[in-house]
């Protein structure tokens, strides 16, 4: 059994990096994640020098959590492994890759991520990924190499279940009797009394569809906040408090 220790949602790669030296510290094997997209932290610093620096501070596991969808977190995922590429580390020998999103999804978020989108917190239902794209979500990651594949806000059991069954192989198992009941000769939609939901049973049709929100006149975007500052920066503080 391996005991770990998790350092996790930072937006400031120094704030990390004192995180992660206080984790190694204990002797115990350091996992670190960072709250950012693509785009970096909120200083500027790269996300592929973010991954470079958390893995020189001592961490052992590397990712990112939070803020975004997993197809958003996937691009800085990149960012971090062509880093290592390019300095000579080896994924999944010298250094593991952790990714652990949002279940929202979140094109149209700015630099801060979903918490600067209007429908934040309580009206984030609309953006819910299917357990479809969590299967795709979860493909994706593996390919790229990453083995610590999770979530973070907005995930309920059956995004984990999609994730678990899209692996089966890969984790050594094998689908228990209630998983892919949407395929031919499986049961489940075949059984359905309409035949135009019986021509659904397949992988191809579900993972094709592009589901629709069922809100009239619903926008396909969201307008963000774009702050992009974070707790004692300058523009949040009062009265006095104010330079």
């Amino acid at each position: 059994m391996l005991i770990f220790l998790i350092a996790e949602y930072y937006e400031h790669i120094e704030e990390t990096e004192w995180a992660i030296e206080t984790c190694v510290n204990t002797g115990l094997v350091t996992a670190a994640n960072m709250c950012i997209g693509p785009e970096g932290d909120l200083h500027g610093v790269s996300t592929g020098d973010c991954g470079l620096r958390m893995y020189e501070a001592g961490a052992k596991i590397v990712g990112l959590n939070c803020h975004f969808d997993p197809f958003v977190l996937l691009e800085g995922m990149e960012q971090i492994k062509n880093a290592f590429d390019r300095n000579g580390i080896v994924v999944n020998k010298d250094v593991f890759l952790m990714v652990q999103p949002l279940a929202y999804m979140t094109p149209d978020a700015s630099k801060q991520g979903f918490i600067d989108l209007p429908e934040f917190p309580f009206a984030l239902e609309p953006r819910i990924l299917t357990r479809w794209e969590m299967g795709r979500f979860a493909r994706l990651s593996y390919d790229m190499g990453i083995r610590y594949i999770g979530g973070c806000c907005g995930f309920q059991p059956y995004h984990i279940r999609a994730l678990a069954e899209e692996l089966t192989e890969e984790r050594g198992g094998r689908p228990h009797e209630g998983s892919r009941k949407w395929e031919p000769n499986a049961g489940g939609l075949q059984m359905h009394t309409k035949p135009w939901v019986r021509a659904r049973a397949s992988t191809e049709y579900w993972n094709n569809i592009n589901p629709s929100t069922g809100r009239p006149h619903s926008s396909s975007f969201s307008d963000p906040n774009k702050w992009g500052v974070t707790a004692y920066d300058n523009e949040l503080k009062q009265g006095s408090e104010r330079k």
